[in-house]
């Protein structure tokens, strides 16, 4: 246990220990497809090593539901008969992709970790897709079989690709109790997922994920538990509990949560269905949950609710991740929340497979608008419009490099090469500014700028300021077409029930006019009683609004 007095620096003193040559965790630079990473010695190199090392944890509970329990033996077992049922019934070989479109599930996590482990790729559709769009991720794709639940399945039509039910996956995993664990010979570079780009804008890509990506970031959460463990929190690993209430075909869910738990022997909580406040806390209540990593719409929800009837006494860590959130919704949640109150704040993206940046309760306190510093193994500089780095407090592009950044776009050579540049560093699109703490915090999404005669109007801290007026429920800032200015700033915006509709649009104006400089207040209004449509992860789909 440390007894460093400056917290900052006694974590990079603990993380230096943990990483050095010898440690549990050490780093090294190797070349990974024609470029110098920095890579984790002790990493393991195909996803079915950690089926494998999984049957040690035995009887304890892998994943539990508010319908059943499946212990890390009866997975193993599950998995390995649905991998044997792959292999000899449906003739899936390593390299096909198996599609997956469906809500969470059992079915979804056992059909993933059958076909990591003989090596085969699977590609998690979006399960909020209509059924073009599942036509075209079948196009796109090309999988040989799709694993879909009675919704999805109604919607993929008379698709010539095999398609299996959630009832015919579980029963192919019970159908051989005496499969051997399986396993395939796979390089570490082998794409062993795809998942879509949640398509806030044009067509949806597929970012591919290699073993290495995956594997690595069960390194990073290996060496996480190790950190807290060295600041003297006395937990088992094992004796976590994370939940899980965001989609599976999400980073912050598959890579995230289902795969390194497997590997540390935590219980996952899965939660079924939409996200609704008692069956959720039901769940944290009696799975005991100590994790929980929410969208800013979830935590919003959990203001607004009664949670006075539920022991939410084993949370001990909430997390905010997959969207923006204000600076003043940090703030309320510590107030209301009791297992917000060491609140962290992340930054990541489909593409980086993990966080990017991690925020602390220090660093939030000091800089309430930052992401935190780069994790463990992230290079990340920012850019201007030449591709140079800037100095701190310079706005551009933010650049990443890491062994948990994506291989590319399944099938779509342009995109890839526009995303992923020389060297292997991922231009993100994201403009942000670092600090001389070399946090990082995001102005915007590049496609989302409005430029409003020469000024750049960002829309996310126009929309941090209006989503702290009391009678806005939520709110999206866009950029409209002028003929003079080129654009000009329109807000469209969700009232609370109780607010005044009169002169709800001036006292707003007047509002944002005392926080931001006069060419960024909004200048044409629009309130909706329509809730904004929202994509799988809680973020707002821009395309679908307009002023």
């Amino acid at each position: 246990m440390t007894t460093q007095a400056d917290p900052r620096l006694a974590a990079r003193q603990v993380v230096t220990g943990l990483t050095a040559p010898g440690a549990p965790f050490e780093l090294v630079r190797e070349e990974v497809l024609g470029a110098p990473v920095t890579l984790f010695a002790n990493r393991r190199r195909a996803l079915h090593e950690l089926l494998a090392e999984s049957v040690a944890h035995g009887d304890r509970t892998y994943v539990a539901t508010l319908e059943e329990r499946i212990s890390f033996a009866e997975h193993a077992a599950l998995v390995s008969s649905l991998a044997q049922a792959l292999r000899e019934e449906h003739g899936v070989r390593p390299g096909d992709r198996v599609a997956v479109a469906a809500a969470n599930s059992v079915e979804w996590m056992l059909t993933f970790w059958a076909a990591a482990s003989i090596g085969a790729v699977t590609v998690g559709f979006n399960a909020w897709w209509s059924a073009r769009e599942l036509a075209f991720g079948i196009e796109h794709a090309q999988p040989v079989l799709v694993v879909a639940d009675d919704r999805r399945r109604a919607l993929l039509g008379d698709t010539t690709v095999p398609v299996l039910g959630l009832e015919d996956v579980r029963g192919l995993a019970q159908a051989h109790p005496d499969a051997p664990l399986p396993s395939a010979d796979v390089a570490e570079d082998d794409p062993a997922v795809i998942l879509y780009t949640s398509g806030t804008s044009g067509r949806p890509k597929g970012a591919t994920h290699s073993h290495r990506n995956l594997l690595s970031v069960v390194e990073y959460h290996r060496m996480s538990d190790a950190l807290l463990g060295a600041f003297g929190d006395p937990t088992d690993p094992r004796d976590r509990t994370y939940l899980m209430v965001m989609p599976l075909f999400h980073i912050a869910s598959l890579h995230n949560i289902v795969v390194p738990r497997l590997a540390t022997g935590s219980k996952v909580a899965l939660h079924l269905g939409s996200f609704q406040v008692d069956p959720v806390m039901r769940l944290v209540e009696r799975e005991r949950v100590t994790n929980w990593g929410a969208v800013p719409t979830m935590a919003s929800r959990l203001l607004e609710a009664d949670l006075s009837g539920y022991d939410t006494s084993s949370l001990t860590a909430f997390a905010l991740a997959s969207a923006p959130s204000s600076p003043q919704l940090k703030q309320r949640l510590r107030d209301h929340l009791p297992f917000a109150s060491s609140l962290v704040d992340s930054y990541g993206l489909t593409e980086s497979c993990t966080a990017v940046a991690v925020a602390t309760p220090m660093d939030l306190a000091e800089a309430p608008g930052t992401l935190g510093n780069p994790i463990v193994g992230v290079e990340m500089e920012v850019r201007d419009g030449q591709g140079r780095p800037v100095p701190a407090g310079v706005e551009g592009e933010i650049c990443v490099r890491s062994a948990y950044n994506m291989l590319g776009y399944w099938g779509d050579e342009d995109a890839t090469a526009q995303a992923i540049r020389a060297d292997r560093w991922l231009h993100t699109g994201d403009l942000g500014v670092r600090d001389e703490q070399g946090r990082v915090s995001l102005s915007s999404r590049r496609s989302d700028l409005i430029i409003r005669g020469g000024e750049n109007v960002y829309p996310a801290e126009v929309e941090g300021v209006l989503a702290d007026h009391p009678d806005v429920a939520e709110c999206i800032v866009i950029g409209v077409d002028h003929p003079d200015l080129g654009q000009e700033v329109a807000a469209v915006v969700v009232p609370r029930p109780e607010a005044d509709l009169d002169t709800l649009d001036a006292r707003l104006r007047e509002h944002a006019a005392e926080a931001l400089a006069y060419f960024k207040v909004p200048t044409q209004w629009r309130l909706s009683t329509t809730p904004l449509p929202r994509n799988a992860t809680g973020k707002v789909i821009r395309r679908e609004v307009s002023a």
